[in-house]
């Protein structure tokens, strides 16, 4: 029983406590833009527990825009690799999901989906503040819920 108490208290924290890291593997930066947009005061993602981390050594949410290309693969990767468990990825607009306007180039691999297994999709290109609040939302309750996993 108190097992049960002490892992609810830690999902609690943990999904009241997300430090998360952004990456940019490429694109026109449109959906960078609006990760930026929000984490600034005007949305003020803190009072969600939701804060930006430029180490991944201490990040718990890796949010990644732009497609996935040859370039970058590795890097995200080795970013991701250096997260600590448990870990979460959210693709952030069209290009992270499939490749956006930029599929079918010889140089790009595909969404991030190609090197690493996402957690949360946000469509759009480029994404609203907003969707990714919502987005994140979603990722809050479903830490919560104790759905992670060990990668």
């Amino acid at each position: 029983m108190l097992q049960k108490l002490i892992h609810k208290a830690y999902r609690w924290a943990q999904s009241n406590s997300i430090w998360v890291l952004h990456y940019n593997t490429g694109g026109c930066n449109g959906c960078d833009i609006e990760i930026l947009d929000l984490l600034t005061p005007r949305y003020d993602v803190e009072r969600l527990g939701i804060l930006a981390e430029a180490s991944p050594r201490q990040a718990d949410v890796l949010l990644v825009t732009g497609p996935v290309t040859r370039q970058s693969a590795a890097g995200l990767v080795q970013i991701y690799e250096q997260m600590p468990s448990p870990k979460w990825v959210v693709a952030i607009g069209a290009c992270s999901a499939t490749g956006g306007v930029f599929a079918g180039s010889p140089t790009v691999l595909g969404g991030v989906d190609q090197v690493l297994p996402v957690d949360l999709y946000v469509p759009g290109c480029a994404c609203r503040p907003e969707a990714i609040i919502a987005a994140l939302v979603k990722l809050k309750a479903k830490i919560e819920e104790g759905g992670h996993h060990d990668r």
